[in-house]
């Protein structure tokens, strides 16, 4: 008989047992965090481009259910708008900042870009200004820039000004031969760069392809930068990114670029100058 009342107790723990597993599941509990976590440092940070003049697929990025990175170019008519209602949505703002390309139209470079005959002087009042303008910028990237972002006099102002306002730098890579990484590490910045263009091609199917190469990235490396652009392409990039969010969830957790440069680089913003981009 004390035999059988042992054997109970044991199938009655059991069932107990298995009843607090279930219910940690259930309630997402530490049981299914722990089943969760691998997702959690596969990192994938989406900067979105060309933000700040009303373009395109603005309000769809705004409105995504994750936090993203929006690079607002300064000095345009949605600049302020835009940069204060992705703050107040949770995701990081940056600088995007005009560069001269090596081909390009001009007017494409937009109002108060730096190009390659300004000197020391009008290189660092350019940088500081657009800081200024944008608000909340955590960082800084470049738009278009082929050819400034491989100019060392130009991009070395361009670094210890974002360093003095506590900005890091994300070299958009649009050349191959950049020196924004190297010039970086010799400051103690962090060197971050681009991993893959979304929407290099205007059309679903190839950001789709992106994106899952991203996603791949993100897994086999366990981060990985990309940047994708709202005005032509902005519609596109806006819905594949929605769709890939919910089809991506489980497998890299979306985060903003300033959450890896502190996580994965150990960075942490040490302003020497006063900046008004509250």
């Amino acid at each position: 008989m004390k035999e059988k009342r042992k054997h109970y107790r044991f199938i009655a723990g059991c069932m107990a047992l298995l009843i607090v597993i279930y219910a940690g599941i259930s309630a997402g509990g530490p049981t299914a965090a722990a089943s969760e976590s691998p997702s959690h440092h596969k990192r994938l940070a989406i900067i979105i481009d060309d933000v700040g003049n009303d373009m395109k697929g603005t309000a769809e990025i705004l409105a995504m259910p994750v936090k993203l990175t929006v690079a607002v170019m300064p000095f345009l008519q949605t600049t302020k708008k835009d940069a204060i209602a992705a703050h107040e949505k949770g995701m990081d703002v940056i600088v995007h900042m005009p560069m001269e390309p090596k081909k390009g139209r001009p007017e494409w470079l937009g109002p108060g870009a730096i190009t390659s005959n300004l000197s020391d002087e009008e290189v660092r009042s350019r940088v500081e200004k657009a800081i200024d303008d944008v608000p909340h910028a955590i960082g800084m990237n470049n738009h278009m820039g082929s050819k400034i972002t491989s100019d060392k006099r130009i991009m070395s102002i361009v670094l210890e000004v974002c360093k003095e306002r506590g900005l890091f730098f994300v070299d958009s890579r649009t050349n191959f031969r950049s020196v924004v990484g190297e010039l970086a590490i010799s400051k103690n910045m962090p060197p971050v760069g681009n991993d893959i263009f979304l929407d290099d091609q205007n059309s679903k199917q190839h950001i789709r392809k992106q994106m899952d190469l991203a996603a791949q990235r993100a897994i086999d490396k366990d981060v990985c930068v990309v940047i994708g652009h709202v005005g032509q392409t902005g519609m596109n990039t806006s819905a594949v990114i929605r769709e890939s969010v919910s089809r991506l969830q489980n497998q890299v957790q979306f985060v903003g670029i300033g959450d890896l440069v502190r996580d994965v680089w150990q960075w942490e913003s040490a302003p020497t100058l006063p900046t008004d981009n509250k």
